[in-house]
């Protein structure tokens, strides 16, 4: 695509071609006797007034969602949207009642028993908001301790739980007790564990809601860190948009066990699809979640530059910048193409409205 194209086509989401990692279509959990019959027989696709009729609780309603491999893909709501029990119907640690789920292209619903324990063992790792660390273990131990279910030797267990323990900032506490730890530490605890399987995709369940403000930022930039350097796939379960804005490569939204719009931060922000979206991103400041491509204009070929920024970083990031140097930044590529310019007058403007719509609020 050249320069004027991609101007033109700036509102336009990049395509991403990573190959789907984990793929869920039509998963419904339906709570109550008779839920598969009554799925059946409405052909996966009841309505609200059918469930009510039957008695029936849909937690999770026909939901569908790709995750690609190496992707951030965060899924929000706030309590009792359905997001734990469709997280867990997608490791299957709670049975979903109908639809497809696949993992690499193998279908986790009809894996026996005995091989959706290998596929947990070997190929998942999970983190929930409950630390569920083994207080009788030390941070070692309890780090080494699903190897060691797994059947690998001591000493294999040992020298992978030491190198994610390095991973993770933890040395020097491997001898430490659950109880002699912070709470920050104490998670660092159960990521550490949970990456000791090397696992190819990462389920966490709201896993930093428990931590104080300023641990759980520093643990949001402790998972950025680390999947810098591992690129895992990752299913991500949050109700602090906050959160998925600062985490999220994508965001599937819930209410009521439907995911109702997924799409980047900036696509939710900017172009939410129903008024409960619209009303969920209500106060998020639009800077945080506005790329420079998505400000840019044409490049003018007899401006001062104050300064570059990629097209993907946040305005946020750079908006203090250019507004004190009052000059216009260069945009440019991933291969350092211009591609675009963005004006200090656009940022204010942009940071403006966020106030007037704080003060229509009031």
């Amino acid at each position: 695509m050249n320069d004027q194209a991609l101007l033109r086509d700036k509102t336009k989401p990049a395509e991403d071609d990573r190959p789907v990692k984990l793929l869920c279509k039509d998963v419904w959990k339906v709570f109550g006797d008779g839920a598969k019959a009554f799925l059946s027989k409405h052909n996966g696709a009841p309505t609200s007034e059918d469930l009510n009729k039957a008695k029936l609780v849909g937690a999770v309603r026909q939901a569908s969602l790709e995750v690609r491999r190496g992707e951030n893909f965060i899924v929000m709501g706030l309590s009792g949207s359905g997001k734990s029990t469709l997280v867990r119907c997608l490791s299957r640690l709670i049975e979903p009642t109908w639809g497809t789920i696949e993992l690499d292209g193998i279908n986790l619903l009809k894996a026996s028993p005995d091989e959706l324990i290998e596929i947990r063992r070997h190929r998942m790792g999970m983190v929930f908001q409950h630390f569920a660390l083994l207080p009788h273990l030390t941070v070692l131990e309890n780090i080494a301790f699903p190897l060691s279910v797994q059947g690998v030797d001591r000493k294999t267990r040992e020298e992978r739980a030491r190198k994610v323990i390095d991973l993770v900032g933890l040395d020097g506490r491997e001898q430490f007790y659950p109880r002699e730890l912070s709470g920050g530490q104490q998670q660092r605890v159960g990521i550490a564990r949970s990456l000791a399987v090397e696992p190819e995709i990462w389920f966490l369940d709201e896993p930093f809601s428990a931590l104080d403000p300023l641990i759980r930022r520093e643990m949001q930039s402790e998972l950025l860190r680390l999947q810098s350097v591992l690129k895992k796939t990752i299913v991500f379960i949050t109700h602090d948009f906050d959160e998925a804005i600062r985490l999220a490569d994508r965001v599937a939204i819930m209410k009521d066990g439907e995911i109702i719009q997924t799409g980047t931060p900036e696509e939710l922000v900017l172009h939410p699809a129903t008024d409960y979206v619209a009303e969920f991103t209500r106060d998020v400041q639009r800077a945080k979640v506005m790329s420079a491509a998505r400000l840019m204009r044409p490049v003018l070929s007899s401006v001062e530059y104050g300064g570059t920024v990629k097209a993907t970083d946040k305005v946020s990031t750079f908006s203090a910048r250019i507004v004190g140097v009052r000059k216009n930044f260069l945009v440019t590529a991933a291969d350092g193409r211009s591609v675009g310019e963005v004006t200090p007058d656009d940022v204010i403007d942009l940071l403006a409205d966020r106030d007037q719509r704080q003060e229509a609020q009031a």
